[in-house]
C-alpha cells in the first residue's frame, strides 16, 4: 500500500489534464482554471507548505529505481497529451467567446509545456528506443522536437557557460532570455544535428539530419491539422504550442539564472557541480513537473530517474516552488532583489 501511495503521487499531475478537459470544452471562468491552478493556487498553497528536502535511502532509492509503474505514470502521458489534443482542436472555434477562445488556448499551452516539453525531457534522457519515440511524440505535440537534440547534446554538455544559449546571464531579464535562447537553441540544434550526420557519413549531411526530420515531421502534424480544421484553429494551435515553448523556456531561465562554471588552468569549464543549477523542494511544484525542481542532482547526474533525484547540499534554493519563480521571472526588478539576495546568501554572485 505505501509503494502504490508514493507512485501514486506522480499521478496528481494529471488533474491538469482534467482541467485542460473543462477548459476545452467548458465555457466561462472553466476555461480558465489550468491557468488558475497552476500560476494561482499551487504559487498561494506552496507559501504555507515547507519545502521538504528529504531524501530516499539507500534501500528505498534500489526500490524505486527497480519499479516500473514509475516509468508507467510517464508513458500514460502521451495517450492522454493526444487526447486532450484532439479534443482542443474539435472544440475551439466560433462558438466561443474571445476569452473562452484565450482561456482554451492557454490551457493547451500549458499541457504542451508541462506534459509535451517537461516528460519529454524526462523520457529524452533515456536510453532506449521506445522512450525515446515517447520522447519525440510529445514534443511533436508541442512543435518543439529540436529540445531532444540541443538539450541532451547541447544544454547539458555547455550549461552554467556563455555557450550556452539556455543558461540566463546575470541581470538579464527574462525577455532578453525570451529572444537569447529561442534563436540560440534551434540554431544550435541544427549545429548538432549536421556534425552528427557527419560523424555518421551520410549523404548530404546538410539536409539528411534528425533536425530536417523533425521539420518535416511537425510541418505534417501542422498541415494535417491544417486539412482537417482549417487555418484559424491551426493557428490557434501554433499559439498553443508557442505558450507551451514560453513556459519551458522560462524554466530555463529560473533554473540557472546568473550561475557560472569556472575555467580552469587547461583552460577547460569545470565539471557540472550541483551548485550550478537552482534547486527547489516544494512539493507541489516537485510533484507537478515530476522532480524537475530537484534540478541540481538531474544536472550533476542526468541519467538518474525523475523518482530516485535527491536534494544535494550544496544547491542553492529558490525562496518558492517553479510556479512561484515563474511569475516572479516576469517582473524584472523584483526577480533581480529576490534572486540577488539569494545569490550572496550562497555567495554566488559573478566577480564581473
Amino acid at each position: 500500500m505505501q509503494n502504490f501511495i508514493k507512485i501514486f503521487k506522480y499521478a496528481t499531475p494529471f488533474v491538469l489534464y482534467g482541467l485542460g478537459y473543462l477548459s476545452f470544452t467548458k465555457s466561462g471562468w472553466y476555461t480558465w482554471t489550468p491557468l488558475l491552478y497552476v500560476f494561482l493556487m499551487v504559487p498561494l498553497v506552496e507559501l504555507f507548505i515547507a519545502p521538504n528536502p528529504a531524501n530516499l535511502d539507500t534501500a528505498e532509492e534500489q526500490l524505486a529505481k527497480a519499479n516500473k509503474w514509475y516509468d508507467v505514470v510517464l508513458w500514460c502521458t502521451v495517450p492522454f497529451q493526444y487526447f486532450l489534443l484532439y479534443t482542443f482542436l474539435t472544440h475551439i472555434g466560433s462558438s466561443q467567446s474571445i476569452s473562452d477562445t484565450i482561456g482554451s488556448i492557454i490551457g493547451m499551452g500549458l499541457l504542451c509545456g508541462a506534459f509535451g516539453i517537461n516528460v519529454a525531457h524526462e523520457l529524452g534522457h533515456r536510453t532506449n528506443k521506445f522512450e525515446q519515440f515517447l520522447a519525440k511524440s510529445l514534443l511533436l505535440s508541442s512543435l518543439y522536437m529540436h529540445f531532444f537534440i540541443e538539450h541532451n547534446k547541447g544544454h547539458h554538455k555547455h550549461v552554467a557557460t556563455p555557450e550556452d544559449p539556455s543558461t540566463a546571464k546575470f541581470k538579464q531579464t527574462v525577455y532578453a532570455f525570451w529572444i537569447q535562447t529561442f534563436i540560440g537553441t534551434y540554431i544550435s540544434a541544427w549545429h548538432i544535428a549536421i556534425e552528427d550526420a557527419k560523424k555518421k557519413k551520410g549523404f548530404l549531411p546538410a539536409i539528411f539530419n534528425e533536425m530536417m526530420l523533425f521539420q518535416c515531421i511537425q510541418l505534417g502534424l501542422v498541415l494535417l491539422i491544417y486539412l482537417n480544421f482549417g487555418f484559424t484553429i491551426t493557428i490557434y494551435f501554433i499559439i498553443a504550442a508557442f505558450v507551451g515553448a514560453i513556459l519551458l523556456e522560462t524554466v530555463n531561465y529560473i533554473e540557472h539564472y546568473g550561475l557560472q562554471r569556472e575555467k580552469g588552468s587547461s583552460a577547460l569549464f569545470e565539471r557540472v557541480q550541483p551548485h550550478h543549477s537552482w534547486n527547489s523542494n516544494h512539493i507541489i511544484g516537485r510533484l507537478m513537473l515530476f522532480e524537475l525542481s530537484r534540478h541540481s542532482d538531474h544536472h550533476y547526474m542526468a541519467s538518474r530517474k525523475y523518482q530516485v533525484l535527491r536534494n544535494m547540499d550544496e544547491a542553492p534554493q529558490m525562496p518558492t516552488g517553479y510556479p512561484g519563480m515563474i511569475i516572479l521571472s516576469l517582473f524584472p526588478p523584483l526577480w533581480f532583489k529576490v534572486m540577488h539576495q539569494q545569490m550572496r546568501k550562497y555567495r554566488l554572485l559573478p566577480n564581473n
